[in-house]
């Protein structure tokens, strides 16, 4: 190329043209690897339902599912009010997709909305843990055959992180306890770990894998988890929009 420059010609060579081009098609690749998914949940309306929802949920009463419905031929209790918003596989952000429902209180206010054990199990707060709990479900027979499964709680703590929301029953390092279906839990908050950037009112709810030696597996990941929906027994609508189909009070 310095010696093409040197006879008056500035036109790169073709091999120049040829790594530029894999370049670009391998930037566009890796952005819509990462960009996508998060695109797509923007797009498909969930935002605008879920802004539509926290303007005034009571224009849309029939969004909302009541907290211990037992609907369809779901096995599991629904864990608390209100709205599921976003949806197992949604993406917040690049490369990341969403493990479980993020179930939203039509309250005003955080520290209001119960939160309640979806089903039988033994239930565990880690010591370090200021909003979640998880409860392990073995020889869960609908849906899993028999496998060990787990049912994971969280965002039951103060935006602040100064106050937890989680039932006086269950305090950090509770470990592996009784508990029934419909057992209180808690109370929805807004905490995300990080006092600066609170969460908005609601529940997660996610269903966990069990890791080879019996241990829940990192909720964090989607492939670690079950789509909540069959065993909630939750409907999706074509307008997007989750019901309870058959409900009926526990």
């Amino acid at each position: 190329m310095y010696r093409s420059l040197r006879k008056g010609n500035t036109r790169p060579p073709l091999w120049f043209w040829i790594a530029l081009l894999i370049a670009v098609v391998g930037a566009f690749a890796v952005g819509a690897y990462l960009f996508l998914p998060q695109a797509r949940s923007i797009l498909s309306g969930d935002y605008k339902r879920l802004m539509t929802w926290l303007g005034d949920s009571s224009d849309h009463q029939d969004w909302d599912i009541p907290a211990q419905a037992h609907c369809g031929r779901g096995a599991m209790l629904f864990p608390t009010e209100g709205f599921i918003g976003f949806d197992r596989g949604d993406s917040f952000r690049p490369g990341h997709l969403h493990s479980g429902f993020d179930i939203f209180s039509p309250a005003k206010q955080e520290g209001a909305t119960p939160v309640y054990a979806a089903y039988d199990g033994y239930l565990t707060r880690e010591a370090s843990w200021l909003s979640t709990v998880i409860i392990r479900h073995p020889d869960f027979q609908p849906i899993v055959n028999g496998a060990q499964i787990w049912t994971y709680y969280t965002h039951m703590a103060s935006g602040d992180g100064t106050k937890s929301f989680i039932a006086s029953a269950f305090p950090a390092g509770t470990y592996d306890v009784f508990v029934r279906a419909g057992t209180l839990l808690g109370y929805q908050g807004t905490w995300s770990g990080d006092p600066a950037d609170p969460v908005g009112l609601h529940l997660h709810f996610s269903v966990v894998k069990s890791a080879g030696d019996g241990s829940y597996l990192n909720e964090g990941f989607m492939q670690n988890t079950f789509d909540p929906a069959p065993f909630l027994g939750v409907v999706l609508g074509e307008d997007g929009i989750y019901t309870c189909l058959s409900q009926s009070p526990n």
